[in-house]
C-alpha cells in the first residue's frame, strides 16, 4: 500500500522500473498502428486483393493480440500476486521485447508466401500474452510504492509512458516516412522501428532486476479476508465499465487515426502520422496533471470530465479534421484536444483500478479489468471502425464509437465514492 516508510529514492526507482515496460509495450503498438498500411501490403495482401481487405486483415491481427491479453493478465497476474511483482515484470518485458524484435526480422509474404501473415499473427499473440501481465504488475508496483497522497500521480505515470510509447512509435514511423522514399519504406524501412525495441527492452530489464519487492502493508490482518471469485468478478466488471470510455476513445484517436485518415479521407502517410503525433502529444500533456489533480479532488470528477468531454466534442472535432476548408492550425488544435480529453480519463485510471482490489488479488484483478476492456474496446476499434465505414459509408463512425463508449463509462464512474482516493490501499 502507499507507505510513508518508503524512501523517496526507492519510490522513484520503482516508478521508473514500473513504467519503462509500458513504454516498450506501447511503442510497438504505436508503430504497428501507424504502419498498418505498410504491414498490410507486406503481409496481408495476396495478389489480386484490395488494399481495404488487407487493412482489415491487419487490424484483425491487431485485435487478436488484445484477446490474448486477458489470458496473460490471469496467468501473470496470479504469478505476480503469489510470487511477487518483480520476477513477473522481468519475464513479461523480456517476452515483449523478444516478440517485437522478431517481427522486425520476419520474412514478408513475397518471400515465404502465406506463412508470413501466420508467423506475424503468432508473434502478435505472444505480445498480447506478455502485455496482459504488464499492466497489473506495473500499476500494483507503482501504487504500492507511492507516497501518501500521491497515488494518482504515481499511477498516472503508467498512462504517461503509454503516451510516450505511442508518441515515440508514431514519431519514429513519421521520421522514417519523411527520410525514406516510399519504396524503401515498404521494402525494408518498416523493420527499423521494431528492431529499436531491443535497446529499450534491455534498459527495462536492467531496471527491473535491480528493484526490490514493494513493502508489505503496515497491518497485514486488514488484508487477510479471502476474496471470493464472485466478489472479484463483480469488481472486474465494474472496472471494465469505468475505463471502457478511456479505452475506446484512446484507440480511436491515438492509434486508429492514421489509417482512417489515409483510407477514408485520402491523406498521405506523412499527414496521417503527423496528426497522430499531435493527438498523442495532447494525450501526454494532460495525463500527469490529471493524475495529480485526482489526488486533490478525487478520481470521479476528473475522469467524468474527460468522458463528458468526449461525448460532447467527438463529432465536432472529427468534422474539423474532415473539413477541406479547415486550416492546418484548426486541425492541429482538434487532434490535440481529442488526445487531451482521453488523458483526463487515463491519468487517474490506474490508481482508481488499484484502489478497487486488495493486495492479494491486485495484479490479477486490475490486470483482468484492463485487459478485457482492451480486448473488446481497443483491440477491435480499428476492425470495427474500418468495417462499419466500408459498410455504411459514414465517415463519422469513429466519433460515434468513442462517444458511445464514454456514455456507458460515465454511468459506471458515477459509482465512485468521493473519498476513495484518500483511503489506504487494502
Amino acid at each position: 500500500m502507499s507507505s510513508p516508510a518508503v524512501r523517496p529514492s526507492t519510490s522513484r526507482r520503482a516508478l521508473l522500473a514500473g513504467s519503462v515496460g509500458n513504454l516498450v509495450e506501447w511503442y510497438e503498438f504505436g508503430v504497428y498502428g501507424c504502419l498498418a498500411t505498410v504491414i498490410a501490403a507486406n503481409f496481408f495482401r495476396p495478389e489480386g486483393s484490395s488494399g481495404a481487405e488487407a487493412l482489415v486483415a491487419t487490424y484483425a491481427s491487431f485485435a487478436l493480440a488484445f484477446f490474448f491479453r486477458p489470458v496473460g493478465a490471469m496467468l501473470f497476474g496470479r504469478l505476480g500476486d503469489r510470487l511477487g511483482r518483480r520476477p513477473t515484470l522481468i519475464v513479461v518485458v523480456g517476452l515483449m521485447t523478444l516478440a517485437t524484435v522478431t517481427i522486425g526480422l520476419l520474412p514478408t509474404r513475397a518471400a515465404i508466401g502465406p506463412a508470413a501473415p501466420w508467423l506475424l499473427t503468432l508473434l502478435r499473440a505472444l505480445q498480447g500474452l506478455s502485455a496482459g501481465g504488464e499492466f497489473g504488475g506495473a500499476v500494483a508496483l507503482m501504487t504500492e510504492y507511492a507516497p501518501v497522497g500521491r497515488r494518482g500521480l504515481f499511477g498516472a505515470w503508467q498512462s504517461f509512458t503509454v503516451a510516450l510509447g505511442l508518441l515515440t512509435g508514431a514519431g519514429t514511423a513519421a521520421a522514417l516516412a519523411s527520410a525514406l522514399p516510399a519504396g524503401a519504406l515498404h521494402a525494408w524501412g518498416w523493420r527499423i522501428p521494431f528492431l529499436l525495441a531491443l535497446p529499450l527492452g534491455a534498459v527495462a530489464l536492467w531496471l527491473r532486476t535491480a528493484l526490490a519487492e514493494p513493502p508489505p502493508p503496515p497491518a497485514p490482518a486488514a488484508d487477510a479476508r479471502p476474496v471470493g471469485r464472485r466478489e472479484l468478478a463483480r469488481a472486474v466488471v465494474l472496472g471494465i465499465g469505468r475505463i471502457m470510455g478511456w479505452s475506446a476513445a484512446g484507440y480511436t484517436f491515438l492509434v486508429v487515426l492514421p489509417s482512417y485518415l489515409q483510407a477514408t479521407l485520402g491523406a498521405s502517410l506523412r499527414e496521417a502520422l503527423l496528426a497522430t503525433a499531435l493527438a498523442n502529444a495532447g494525450f501526454a500533456a494532460s495525463i500527469l496533471p490529471s493524475g495529480a489533480l485526482s489526488d486533490r479532488i478525487g478520481r470521479r470528477p476528473v475522469m467524468l470530465g474527460g468522458a463528458v468531454g468526449v461525448v460532447v466534442l467527438a463529432l465536432p472535432l472529427l468534422h474539423v479534421i474532415q473539413s477541406p476548408g479547415a486550416s492546418p492550425w484548426s486541425r492541429a488544435g482538434a487532434v490535440l484536444l481529442a488526445g487531451g480529453l482521453v488523458g483526463l480519463m487515463a491519468g487517474p485510471g490506474p490508481a482508481m483500478l488499484a484502489e478497487m482490489f486488495p493486495r492479494r488479488v491486485r495484479c490479477t484483478g486490475l490486470g483482468l479489468a484492463y485487459a478485457l476492456t482492451g480486448a473488446v474496446f481497443s483491440g477491435c476499434a480499428g476492425l470495427v471502425i474500418t468495417a462499419l465505414i466500408a459498410r455504411t459509408g459514414d465517415t463519422s463512425v469513429p466519433a460515434y464509437y468513442a462517444a458511445g463508449a464514454c456514455v456507458l463509462s460515465g454511468f459506471a464512474l458515477l459509482s465512485l465514492r468521493g473519498r476513495d482516493h484518500q483511503e489506504p490501499l487494502r
